[in-house]
């Protein structure tokens, strides 16, 4: 059976290492579906949830992803991610609470640069939002 090693790190930390049989994620221009052998590419990503189905035990792995790069070769696949969490440590809890935050301080907000910065913040956490409850459902 052909399998993909898969690298999804942030700044922080190394989140995920192994091989897999299938990676999903949200690629700049729509959702991206890559399996071993893949075309080279490289892109941007969009927030939201990377899938992968790992090749050791067919689990699904889940990661949030606050957007970032995508480099794909035939027999690899890394993401570099802004902001990455694992989906067992999402706490929907504290992204309603940063939402709301940013929600106020998108009322006050004085510039176009400022609002923008804010609306990007509520879009990242809305793809959060979604892919929280997305992997919960699982």
């Amino acid at each position: 059976m052909a399998t993909i090693h898969v690298d999804v790190v942030s700044a922080e930390a190394s989140i995920f290492s192994g091989e897999a049989k299938f990676v999903a994620l949200p690629g700049e221009m729509g959702e991206l579906g890559i399996y071993p052998r893949h075309t080279p590419l490289i892109t941007r990503i969009k927030p939201g949830a990377v899938r992968v189905e790992r090749a050791d035990n067919g689990q699904e792995e889940f990661v949030f992803v606050a957007g970032g790069i995508l480099e794909v070769q035939p027999d690899r696949v890394t993401v570099l991610a802004d902001t990455a969490i694992r989906g067992a440590d999402l706490d929907e809890a504290k992204a309603m609470e940063a939402k709301k935050a940013a929600e106020e301080a998108l009322k006050n907000a004085k510039s176009e640069l400022d609002q923008a910065a804010i609306q990007n913040e509520l879009l990242s956490l809305a793809a959060q939002l979604a892919a929280l409850r997305k992997f919960r459902k699982k």
